[in-house]
């Protein structure tokens, strides 16, 4: 299954599959104002929380161990990406 867009409404973040259909959710604290969703590929999702991102599958499962958020660059708006 691959991710085909994610989009952040309040504090969590809907994941939806190629098709269109909500595959899953992950919460988007927001307690400061950079977090929240950083980016996704068709195969992950990336979420700022505090000073580190976290990387979920489409699954929903968190991937490998989180990272400090000063690596993660993106050209696209935080808050809402469609798919390429």
């Amino acid at each position: 299954m691959s991710i085909g867009h994610a989009v952040q409404k309040g504090s969590l973040i809907y994941i939806y599959d190629q098709q269109g259909k909500q595959v899953m959710s992950v919460s988007a604290p927001g307690r400061w104002p950079e977090d929240g969703l950083k980016s996704y590929t068709p195969t992950a999702v990336n979420v700022q929380k505090g000073t580190l991102i976290y990387r979920y599958d489409a699954a929903g499962h968190m991937v490998g161990r989180p990272f400090p958020a000063q690596q993660m660059t993106t050209t696209h708006n935080p808050k809402h990406f469609a798919s390429a």
